[in-house]
């Protein structure tokens, strides 16, 4: 089939969700005025090595955030995010961020997260992911449509669990799983294996 995205797809679900996946998950924590707050996003990636650099982007709005979301009127405001890590062991944790509050109200403590304080920003963290990246936001840019916004940062610190390090040195979550975003509403990958191939 082929469709145009503004003619619509005809199908009962929109393929558009599923046919980029699985995408990793950054779970964005911030820290605002009005207090701190996580949230999970899908649309996420690291963009370079050297300084390491990601983005994620934020769709929809809340009627109490002027056009956007919590993180995103965050990072505006204080230019410090951390993108934690979820594996597999956290997923309940995870979703349990997704659910809407007002402005102001903490997801680390409606959902009974633990946090702990970021070293290079003033920002918390989710203690017990296996990684977190401390970074410093470089733009905040909206996108095309209404409510799309796209946030870059240089991250300044990075936190791995200890057991998260194999035997070789290398960061492997193989033991309690990758957590990825799949498609539709509440699909989602747990990644257990890898395999290798060495470029040519």
């Amino acid at each position: 089939m082929f469709y145009r995205p503004e003619n619509g797809h005809g199908l009962p679900h929109d393929p558009w969700n599923a046919i980029v996946a699985p995408r990793p998950i950054g779970w964005i924590s911030t820290r605002g005025t009005q207090g701190d707050n996580l949230a999970p996003y899908s649309f996420f990636n690291a963009t370079a090595y050297v300084p390491p650099q990601v983005m994620f982007a934020s769709t929809g709005a809340k009627a109490d955030r002027d056009g956007t979301k919590d993180s995103v009127a965050q990072i505006a405001e204080s230019r410090v995010f951390c993108v934690n890590i979820a594996d597999f062991a956290m997923k309940d944790e995870m979703n349990a961020s997704t659910a809407v509050h007002a402005a102001g109200i903490s997801e680390f403590q409606a959902a009974g997260i633990a946090s702990a304080e970021c070293d290079s920003i003033d920002c918390p963290r989710v203690a017990g992911a296996p990684a977190s990246l401390e970074c410093r936001a470089t733009r905040v840019m909206r996108l095309a449509g209404e409510a799309n916004w796209m946030v870059l940062g240089v991250v300044t610190g990075i936190h791995i669990r200890d057991d998260c390090i194999n035997a070789d040195g290398a960061f492997d979550l193989r033991a309690t799983g990758w957590l990825a975003r799949m498609g539709y509403r509440g699909d989602y990958a747990r990644v257990t294996e890898t395999f290798e191939m060495i470029r040519p």
